[in-house]
């Protein structure tokens, strides 16, 4: 799976920051920038041309040897992802997503947070949120934790703040988890952090470093393939939860996964979909946020919309 010129001790510390880039060449620079700034030096700079069809390729030319492009056939997200993993050299690697940036001391802080613990496998850091214009709209914070971190992802996928931006992983451990699914449509990232939280222990930095930007536009067109893709990334990795909590404790978390869903679906108003979601919800844990079920299903059978932001 790995670039065989590697060796066990090649490259200690250094640090492989992976930038896949798909018709990125509005926003790319602000991202390969934010890395060149990093205070940390011992780094390279992967960038994957995903098949772009704009002057991505011209933007990428600019920086000459201060970057390697990797350039593939249009695979999407978790493809431009894998072949930076196969073509990294470092002892880290970091995922930066091509419209989203970094404060300057992000692989500094997290570098220092994996040596100091070497059972560690990934870490990432809180997370500023910005909308395109660059104006803050709230923060991703770390997870409150009372459980491990796998049972932590299986019941708030969004519990690693920054995600495919913020997330800094030992390379090593991708020959044992395997690269990102290419089949799965969205929440690539969720599966892939549920893998690693199966083999190794996580961190999250309580430092703004990782900046996200998100439009503020209707995800209506995307809501079935985000469903779905959760329900397959629930039901492909119930295995790695220890035996005991496949039962009771995955059914929980697969119906809170379930309601937060029905809350996007109300929003849309897609009522019917919304009352079938909900009420499979509630068949498979009645007691765990019932309340919150019922205010949904009200919500839904009497179109009330004004009352979803009380829920």
């Amino acid at each position: 799976m790995m670039n065989p010129k590697h060796s066990k001790n090649a490259n200690l510390g250094l640090v492989s920051v992976v930038i896949p880039a798909y018709n990125a060449a509005a926003f790319v620079k602000n991202a390969i920038d934010s890395v060149l700034i990093q205070t940390y030096k011992n780094r390279e700079i992967l960038v994957v041309n995903d098949g772009s069809t704009d002057n991505t390729a011209d933007q990428l030319a600019n920086y000459g040897d201060a970057i390697t492009v990797l350039s593939q056939v249009n695979g999407g997200l978790s493809s431009a992802r894998n072949l930076g993993i196969k073509q990294a050299r470092g002892e880290f690697i970091a995922f930066l997503d091509a419209d989203d940036y970094w404060m300057p001391d992000k692989l500094k802080l997290q570098v220092s947070c994996m040596l100091a613990n070497q059972a560690l496998g990934f870490c990432s850091t809180r997370t500023q949120v910005v909308d395109p214009s660059g104006k803050p709209t709230g923060t991703w914070d770390c997870p409150e934790r009372n459980c491990t971190t796998l049972k932590t992802i299986f019941s708030r996928h969004a519990s690693i703040p920054g995600s495919g931006s913020s997330v800094m992983a030992r390379r090593h451990l991708f020959d044992s988890v395997g690269l990102f699914d290419t089949e799965l449509e969205c929440l690539e990232d969720i599966d892939m952090w549920m893998r690693l939280a199966a083999t190794c222990e996580y961190e999250c930095i309580d430092s703004l470093q990782t900046v996200i930007v998100k439009s503020t536009t209707s995800m209506s067109s995307n809501l079935d393939k985000m469903r779905n893709s959760a329900v397959k990334v629930m039901q492909k990795n119930r295995d790695l939860l220890p035996e005991k909590d496949r039962s009771r404790f995955w059914q929980r978390a697969y119906s809170g996964m379930l309601t937060d869903y029905v809350k996007w679906e109300l929003r849309e108003g897609r009522r019917s979909a919304a009352i079938s979601h909900i009420l499979e919800a509630f068949l498979r844990s009645p007691i765990e946020k019932a309340r919150l079920k019922l205010g949904l299903l009200f919500v839904a059978l009497t179109a009330r919309q004004a009352e979803l932001k009380d829920l």
